[in-house]
């Protein structure tokens, strides 16, 4: 009912209760009057009358206006009876009319293809009216209809109830396209109407279907284009998108930046092209039928050139693109290649042979050991063999440990490809090799195989055994003590000398006592406790303090032992003892006879000193006298009588060069010798040198060839001391060189040393005599040839080494004998001491 008839109708029955009211006083005043009828009211009025007075009178007026009053509500209250009842019956009516309109409204809704869903607010029931056929996809009972979510996609169930929302709060009103889960479309239409909001759901049939499905297609479209622009807009990647007619149409932001853009619509505005000339050709080339094109593209972006991978698809609508910088890529491959590559190299530099299988069971990978270990054909490992297919060629070569049953043992080999840990097993090859096998499965699939040879490794464990006991054996037999003590300073091993030494029972040794324990059993005396507590400071100590020492001790029964303290790797120390005591007595008798020979040798020394100090004068004066009687001027000689004084000259000249020998050695034992040091040129002194020896060159028939290069230059050296090292030792070349022989003198100059050859191809030096050919009075016998005095190489080697340089000798019996001397360019000491 409408709300104003309902107000009137309220109305209306108020005002009938107070007439109702009325007219019931009314009624109860004339009664009370019309009891007062008749005889007894003339009686009451003659008596009224004679006893008037004012205060009656009031009574009276009072009665009769209430009796007027009585009269004029009960007419008024006929009259307004009547006039309720033509209301009623007006009110009547329009209620007939209004429930018959509602009947029809509701006939009309219920009749049409919608449903109506009305809430009036104040938690009252929602009321729903009409119905929608089953195909519509909206459900007929109330309670599943306002479970929007039960029958409408998830999207338009939260965009009707949003909707709602809005209408209760702010009244606004919507008109929206609902998708229901069936696939069918229906229309909502939201509205506010005297206080209540109304609902309208409509089929859509026909055009408005077929209009709505393309709605929401379009719709479905949009969104999905804005996400993949979205999409496309948030990647590095350049992205581009072109009409029919080539035009760019949409870039992203990574396209405006590639093309040093500020932002994508300037780069649409400008029509920016990010491809290059060269790439829209080989676009244009290589795109397929269906208009797609893919490849790897060096483009210049943002300045720098890069490889991109370009995908550009073109249809008759238009064409979009995007580029993938793959230059991080492109150089992680290169990098993982050599990476690869390196490992394959590293693992081909294995001793060890590798095998990579796949998840596929297939040879993926093998080292150069892998090949050689197992000498497969090339062409065979290169197929990719399976697993089993390897196993099964080993097989057949007798390359595998011998089985009773192949099949049962491959398959359990096999399993390694369903293991989660590495598996280890042990071949022994027909062959005798041993061979350790590691099976390592990848968490992704596949195996890698890993092939130890044992075999040396165990020979050597076997040859190492027995060498610790050959060693163990040694031990026990060898006369010195040995002892070992570890880290912590207790005794670790000893052989059985050690306790005879120190007189230490087998028993106690046992025990692996301290060195301390040792200590106090073994010292006797005040130096063997001195030498014992070195020892053990050596075994205790810190690392710093642990050094090789080596020390003689002499026991309180005269024994003298030598020992030594050797630090181990370990951490242990080695103590090992030898009883000398027989050596430093032989020792000692040698001391006492060397010092008998040494002071023989000086008395030597002291006597050829004198000497020859004693034989110069009279030498000189017979050398002076024979030289007169040589000369013309004094006489005439004999024939005979000169060649007596030939002969006279000649000895005494070498006895002369036998003394200077003999006192420029005595100079240098005496260490007063100096050298007279000057720039001398070598080319000049090896001249001087060979011309002092002319003569005897020649009668010696001796071929002698110099080698001394022209810019030899010169040395800081004594020239008198380097031509008498030059004179001697050609000297010995010529004297042993066989007749018609040839001696070489060379010079050469190699950084700042000068060294001087001379070569002879004569007898040679026997071996027994090479390694004293620098003492003093050494020589031998060379057939025919006189033999020299046996000074020349020892004076040699002494001015040799007082300037600083070296003397080597070299000789075959022969076949001559070679010595080179080197000498500093610029000796550091000139006043150096020649070696005895």
């Amino acid at each position: 009912m409408p709300k104003g008839s309902k107000d009137g109708a309220l109305k209306s029955a108020a005002w009938r209760d107070r007439s109702l009211k009325s007219l019931k006083l009314g009624s109860t005043a004339l009664a009370g009057c019309g009891l007062m009828s008749g005889p007894a009211a003339a009686n009451m009025l003659a008596d009224t009358t004679a006893a008037i007075n004012p205060g009656a009178m009031i009574l009276v007026g009072a009665v009769g206006g209430m009796c007027a009053f009585a009269v004029t509500a009960a007419v008024s209250l006929v009259r307004h009876r009547k006039q309720s009842a033509q209301v009623t019956a007006s009110l009547e009516k329009e209620k007939s009319d209004l429930k018959f309109r509602i009947d029809r409204l509701e006939a009309m809704l219920n009749t049409d293809e919608q449903r109506v869903i009305v809430w009036t607010g104040n938690g009252a029931v929602p009321q729903i009216w009409g119905i929608l056929p089953e195909k519509s996809g909206v459900p007929r009972p109330p309670a599943q209809l306002l479970a929007f979510g039960s029958w409408l996609t998830t999207k338009c169930a939260g965009d009707l109830e949003r909707h709602l929302d809005m209408l209760f709060r702010t009244g606004e009103a919507f008109t929206a396209t609902l998708k229901t889960r069936t696939g069918t479309y229906v229309e909502a239409l939201g509205r506010t109407t005297g206080g209540a909001v109304v609902l309208r759901l409509r089929d859509l049939t026909g055009e408005r279907q077929m209009q709505a499905e393309l709605s929401a297609r379009n719709a479905r479209i949009s969104g999905e284009l804005h996400m993949l622009h979205a999409l496309l807009d948030a990647m590095p990647a350049p992205a581009w998108q072109r009409d029919a007619e080539g035009k760019l149409i949409w870039a992203n932001a990574a396209y405006a930046e590639a093309v040093e853009m500020t932002d994508a619509e300037s780069a649409i505005r400008e029509g920016a092209t990010f491809l290059d000339a060269a790439a829209r050709t080989a676009m244009a080339v290589q795109r397929t039928e269906d208009g797609c094109f893919s490849a790897r593209i060096p483009i210049v972006a943002s300045g720098d050139r890069c490889v991109f991978e370009v995908t550009d698809v073109n249809a008759s609508v238009g064409g979009a693109g995007i580029a993938v910088d793959i230059s991080e890529l492109e150089q992680a491959r290169k990098e993982l290649g050599r990476a690869e590559e390196f490992h394959g190299r590293t693992l081909d530099q294995l001793a060890a042979a590798v095998a990579i299988y796949g998840s596929d069971r297939k040879l993926q990978f093998y080292n150069a050991a892998f090949r050689q270990l197992w000498d497969l054909d090339d062409a065979f490992l290169e197929s990719r063999p399976e697993d089993s297919t390897v196993l099964d060629a080993l097989r057949a070569s007798r390359k595998l440990p011998e089985q009773a049953d192949y099949r049962v043992w491959r398959n359990k080999m096999l399993k390694s490809y369903q293991s989660l840990e590495a598996r280890e097993s042990w071949w022994h090859l027909p062959d005798g090799r041993t061979l350790r096998v590691i099976a390592n499965p990848h968490p992704q699939g596949g195996v890698t195989y890993i092939y130890e040879n044992f075999t040396e490794r165990l020979d050597l464990e076997s040859r190492y055994n027995a060498l610790t006991r050959v060693q163990g054996e040694t031990l026990d037999n060898l006369s010195e003590a040995v002892a070992v003590f570890g880290s912590d300073g207790r005794l670790r091993l000893w052989n059985p000398a050690f306790g005879r030494i120190w007189q230490l029972e087998e028993d106690q040794l046992a025990e692996l006592p301290h060195v301390n324990e040792v200590v106090s059993a073994c010292t006797l005396s005040e130096t063997e406790e001195n030498a014992w507590e070195q020892l053990a400071g050596n075994v205790t100590g810190l690392l710093d303090n642990r050094t090789h020492k080596v020390s003689r001790l002499e026991r309180h029964n005269g024994d003298v032992l030598d020992y030594a303290t050797v630090p181990l790797p370990d951490g242990g120390t080695l103590v090992t003892f030898v009883d000398v005591t027989d050596s430093v007595n032989v020792e000692r008798a040698l001391l006492e006879k060397n010092e008998a020979l040494q002071q023989a040798d000086q008395i030597k020394n002291a006597f050829i000193q004198h000497v020859s100090y004693e034989l110069r004068s009279p030498l000189t004066n017979i050398i002076g006298f024979a030289q007169l009687l040589s000369d013309p001027k004094f006489g005439e000689l004999s024939e005979k009588q000169g060649e007596y004084a030939e002969y006279i000259q000649s000895s005494s000249s070498a006895l002369l060069a036998i003394i200077n020998d003999i006192l420029d050695l005595a100079t240098l034992d005496a260490g007063i010798m100096e050298l007279d040091l000057g720039e001398v040129d070598v080319a000049s002194t090896v001249s001087a040198a060979v011309e002092g020896l002319k003569d005897r060159i020649a009668e010696a028939k001796i071929n002698l060839r110099t080698n001394v290069p022209e810019n030899i230059g010169v040395i800081v050296a004594d020239e008198k001391r380097l031509r008498q090292v030059l004179f001697n030792l050609i000297a010995n070349a010529v004297r042993y060189s066989e007749e018609n022989g040839v001696v070489d003198v060379s010079c050469n100059r190699e950084d700042d040393k000068v060294s001087f050859v001379v070569q002879d191809h004569g007898y040679g030096i026997p071996a027994e005599i090479l390694a004293q050919v620098f003492n003093r009075f050494v020589g031998h016998d060379t057939g025919s040839r006189r033999q020299g005095a046996g000074l020349g190489l020892a004076i040699v080697k002494s001015f040799v080494e007082l300037h600083g340089g070296t003397v080597d000798i070299e000789s075959a019996e022969g076949k001559g004998t070679t010595v080179t001397c080197v000498f500093p360019a610029r000796p550091e000491l000139a006043d150096q001491v020649a070696a005895e």
